[in-house]
């Protein structure tokens, strides 16, 4: 940008010279704003200030974003919610990609003590604890353990936890890094849902169903979820919660086709970029890829929720789109 704004003023001190051949005009820097500089000089300082503004944004990004980690609350509410649920309070995080944090223990524990201050009820994280490989988590578990809900903590797997991206040596050794994985999730106190149901029971005789699948992607991800398997004898006259990845998978199979009330996804990231003021704009680019791609979601009686990521990976910052925790409180309607 700065490059513009010389290249337009030299081209103008060309134009003078030439024309000071054939016309008596003034130097051309002789032309001064009231702050004692030329128009010229004002047009390659304004240049650089504005080229600034990308590059101190990123340099933001990279410093301190991409550990702001913010809070978002939504309060939903529902017919069918079971009495004794009216105010759960669920916590959803996704997306940690913990290998980008390169055991930065101290910059990320303030965003976990941001979790267990909330009191949640419910603590979902939907999917890509690592990047890669299992190994990621060495040294994290203690701090990921220390997370509390009073009805516990869940999980499913993301695109990256099955290690498609890595070339590996062989199949066997793609199996055992995940198999580590899953039983990390455990270790540190996470209920890995793998295509499955379960009833989470809130008071004696009333429940609600939580339903987990694995990751179920289009444009080349990965399609190892099942909907049709979690929801294997499911009540659909309770109320159900749904954990999906990939939110694509929700404009393909649960809305309109099921009765899956909430369902929370991730994978998005926001793209890590983007411009957010509540009430006037919303945009990241990731607009241009997922029709759902952060935030909130109503279609008739059913919602989605994109969380925005915990983490990040690739660009190793995050510009206007923070990291997040969302919180939402269930409401009996």
């Amino acid at each position: 940008m700065v490059s513009l704004f010389h290249l337009f003023d030299d081209i103008i001190h060309l134009l003078r010279i030439i024309s000071g051949y054939f016309v008596q005009t003034k130097n051309p820097d002789e032309s001064v704003s009231p702050n004692g500089i030329s128009r010229w000089q004002f047009l390659t300082r304004t240049g650089w200030v504005l080229a600034a503004i990308p590059f101190l944004s990123i340099l933001y990004g990279v410093v301190s974003g991409r550990f702001n980690f913010r809070i978002l609350k939504n309060t939903l509410s529902f017919p069918n919610l079971p009495p004794s649920a009216d105010g759960l309070r669920i916590v959803q995080i996704s997306d940690i990609h913990i290998g980008s944090f390169f055991k930065d223990f101290n910059s990320v524990k303030p965003g976990l003590e941001k979790i267990n201050e909330l009191k949640p009820d419910l603590i979902l994280f939907t999917g890509d604890m690592v990047n890669n490989y299992a190994e990621e988590l060495d040294g994290w578990i203690p701090y990921l353990s220390e997370l509390k809900a009073k009805y516990g903590k869940y999980s499913i797997l993301g695109n990256h936890d099955y290690g498609d991206y890595v070339n590996w040596s062989s199949e066997k050794a793609k199996a055992e890094n995940l198999d580590q994985l899953k039983a990390m999730h455990s270790e540190m106190g996470f209920r890995l849902m793998l295509n499955e149901k379960i009833e989470l029971e809130t008071a004696p005789g009333e429940s609600f169903e939580l339903l987990g699948v694995e990751n179920w992607g289009l444009g080349g991800f990965s399609k190892y979820g099942d909907l049709s398997k979690a929801l294997e004898n499911s009540d659909s006259e309770k109320f159900q919660v749904l954990m999906s990845h990939d939110p694509s998978h929700w404009d393909a199979q649960v809305m309109d086709k099921t009765k899956i009330e909430l369902t929370l996804a991730g994978h998005t990231h926001g793209m890590q970029f983007g411009i957010e003021i509540p009430g006037f704009v919303k945009w990241s680019p990731a607009k241009y890829r997922y029709k759902r791609w952060g935030g909130l979601y109503r279609e008739k009686d059913q919602y989605i929720h994109v969380n925005r990521g915990f983490g990040y990976i690739g660009f190793p910052g995050r510009i206007g789109m923070s990291p997040e925790i969302t919180v939402i409180d269930l409401k009996k309607a």
